[in-house]
């Protein structure tokens, strides 16, 4: 059949494309950003040959860059050319919603995930709790207190100047959270740090909240998962934790969505 290629060559093709993907994903950004011809080999298990073959021919598509001083490689700017229609097809509420879902199944709890304006955080989706007493917001939902789990998520990511002025102004409300008593920057530094934000009682009586932040493939802050519940409902099941670590969880999963490499612990 003319045109055709003999089905050994199609398998040849086949190998040699997923050994090229290979050899990508051997690069990490956060652990391995230049790699040699030998570090490349031992990782992949391909022959120095090959990979220098694949390497030459990756770096004259733009996919790998040589850095001539160490005389090693490192991931190029076609990459981003390759995931761009992907990157730009993603959005983070289409992204969470199946884990929202996945979250308050687990937790029968409401959750939803929440963007940051420059001012409030916005309830961009939400999957409502099972329990006829719940608490839940509506897309479009505002958030601008101090004390909401959110908003602390959201304010971990910015400079002190600009917490300051947002607090300052009024444009985040400060009530009478019991964890600021000027001390805004450090209750941030802890909420950065551990990676969550809690709102026990503090924006209502009744409610609890946990939030965890979303990154995206440059690692920054694109939304915030926050689960929704009782503080009666919370406390008397002891849950916490529970709630907390499907949150957790659920960040990740929604992070690793679009693109978020998991940070790399000395």
């Amino acid at each position: 059949m003319p045109g055709a290629q003999p089905n050994g060559d199609k398998q040849g093709a086949a190998a040699s494309l997923l050994n090229g993907l290979a050899v990508l994903e051997a690069f990490s950004v956060a652990s391995r950003p230049l790699l040699g011809v030998t570090e490349i080999s031992e990782l992949v298990g391909l022959h120095k040959s090959t990979v220098s073959r694949m390497l030459t021919g990756l770096a004259e598509s733009g996919y790998v860059q040589r850095d001539d001083t160490a005389g090693r490689y490192r991931l190029g700017l076609g990459m981003i050319g390759l995931a761009g229609p992907l990157l730009a097809d993603l959005n983070v509420r289409r992204a969470a919603l199946p884990y929202l879902e996945e979250l308050t199944e687990a937790t029968s709890e409401t959750a939803a995930i929440a963007v940051w304006n420059g001012t409030s955080a916005i309830v961009v989706e939400q999957t409502a709790s099972p329990h006829q007493v719940k608490h839940s917001a509506s897309i479009g939902t505002r958030y601008n207190k101090y004390a909401s789990s959110s908003v602390r998520v959201f304010l971990a990511e910015l400079p002190p100047e600009e917490v300051g002025r947002l607090l300052s102004a009024g444009i985040i409300q400060r009530d009478s959270y019991r964890g600021l008593d000027g001390l805004a920057h450090e209750n941030l530094r802890v909420v950065r740090e551990q990676g969550f934000a809690i709102n026990d009682g503090d924006t209502t009586f009744e409610e609890y909240g946990i939030s965890a932040p979303v990154r995206d493939y440059r690692g920054k802050v694109v939304g915030c998962i926050t689960a929704s519940a009782p503080r009666s409902r919370v406390q008397f099941r002891a849950s916490q934790p529970v709630l907390r670590d499907a949150v957790l969880q659920a960040a990740e999963q929604v992070s690793a969505r679009l693109g978020s490499r998991p940070s790399v612990e000395d």
